[in-house]
């Protein structure tokens, strides 16, 4: 008997600190990049030379959070950027903890910081309890170290968004139907992917046969939407205002043919010549060629150079692929690769974890533009669960991956901090 309370007691102590773990190893990571490496890097043209502090975390889309949280929302039917397209949960708490008399910088970051450590465990014991410890151990070193994790680290929703509709993912495959629609409610009031778990949800309940109370659940995750549409109603006479102001960042709905076409004529002939639409830097599409070609190599004689050899020679050949196609190459292989990952392990994910993985992506598809794709594909919890469910089958491939998303999420660090776009 005590020697199984000590057994107990050493799993539980080790469920417990794994996730704080890998939060805080991937965290420190990013400050001291942002805090101590960034300010003593030279000032770029178009970027700005940061100081230590808490100012650091603060660029980019805080500061419309900033507006919301102190002076409330604004908009115009205009067509411009107006702050209104933002989702109002995390700015509210925000808001109310400013109360107590700290700075937004403060505030923003931390809960954002604390909301996305939640995440890793309300994660780690989601997939653990559906897939084994191994699946839930690189699933959530995958959320902790994908390079779009930075944003979990600064003033922006990723960390609270990540939380909520995970709890609520986690509490739909529990069937516990109350906390589904609690978290999916919160979830929608926090970022537009929310409104996925709504159709998700439902489509989950049908497939799996639940009872009535599951469809209530899935369709009371709307309250969150339905609330900011109430306000947006009463505030500015037009209930549908928040999607109207979507407008001033992404001019039209539907699927952006233009902008992947862009994409991927800059992954295999290059900006520049996509820009003169004619052959002005020959190197980019030869050595586009040349990864291409060692590649199919690599593939064909895979037998003979041994699994090692053909891991680290893709590996390679992907580093050099990114650091010749840059943002274009992560943006179009976070979406199509997460397509992929979903339907290939579609029998061994739960239903609700890939249709709210293909809800997402469609919305994603829908909504009209092909920037930070990357960054709103991350919030997608399903496609983490499912790469770390491959990786756990391929360690290999799990620390060249690992290794691969330590030098982005420095690379993104660095370029947040001086406030050069990411994603």
């Amino acid at each position: 008997m005590p020697q199984q309370i000590v057994i107990k007691k050493a799993v539980w102590t080790n469920d417990f600190l794994y996730p704080a773990a890998i939060w805080l190893t991937s965290r420190m990571l990013i400050w001291i990049v942002m805090l101590v490496i960034v300010p003593l890097l030279s000032t770029p043209s178009a970027g700005i030379a940061p100081t230590f502090g808490w100012g650091a975390f603060d660029a980019w889309d805080s500061g419309h959070y900033r507006a919301i949280a102190t002076s409330g929302y604004e908009y115009a039917d205009d067509g411009k950027g107006h702050n209104l397209a933002f989702f109002p949960l995390f700015p509210l708490i925000v808001r109310a903890l400013m109360a107590l008399g700290l700075p937004f910088e403060v505030v923003g970051t931390v809960v954002n910081n604390l909301a996305f450590l939640a995440a890793l465990y309300c994660l780690y014991f989601w997939v653990k309890e559906q897939h084994g410890k191994d699946s839930a151990r690189w699933a959530t070193a995958v959320l902790a170290w994908c390079p779009l994790s930075m944003f979990a680290a600064v003033i922006y929703t990723e960390g609270l968004y990540l939380l909520l509709s995970t709890a609520a993912l986690r509490a739909f495959d529990k069937q516990q139907y109350g906390w589904t629609a609690f978290w999916g409610a919160m979830a929608t009031a926090t970022r537009p992917t929310g409104i996925a778990l709504i159709p998700a949800l439902a489509i989950a309940s049908f497939k799996q046969r639940r009872p009535p109370i599951a469809y209530v659940a899935s369709f009371a995750t709307a309250i969150g939407l339905l609330s900011f549409s109430l306000y947006c109603a009463i505030k500015f006479g037009d209930p549908l205002a928040f999607i109207h102001a979507q407008r001033g960042w992404r001019p039209s709905l539907g699927f952006d043919w233009h902008g992947w076409w862009k994409m991927l004529m800059q992954i295999t002939v290059g900006t520049t010549n996509w820009k003169h639409g004619a052959i002005k830097d020959p190197l980019h599409p030869l050595l586009f060629a040349i990864v291409v070609a060692l590649g199919y190599l690599l593939w064909r004689f895979r037998q003979k150079l041994g699994s090692a050899k053909v891991d680290y020679g893709f590996a390679a050949l992907f580093l050099l692929l990114w650091l010749l196609a840059g943002d274009p190459l992560i943006n179009t292989i976070s979406v199509l690769g997460g397509i992929y990952l979903l339907w290939y392990l579609r029998a061994h994910l739960t239903p609700v974890t890939v249709i709210y993985g293909f809800c997402g992506l469609g919305l994603i598809f829908a909504s009209g533009g092909t920037w930070s794709l990357s960054r709103l594909v991350y919030g997608i919890v399903s496609l983490s669960v499912a790469l770390g469910m491959l990786l756990s089958r391929h360690p290999r491939w799990g620390y060249l991956t690992l290794f691969f998303f330590a030098i982005l999420l420095t690379s993104f660090s660095v370029r947040f901090a001086q406030e050069l776009w990411v994603g």
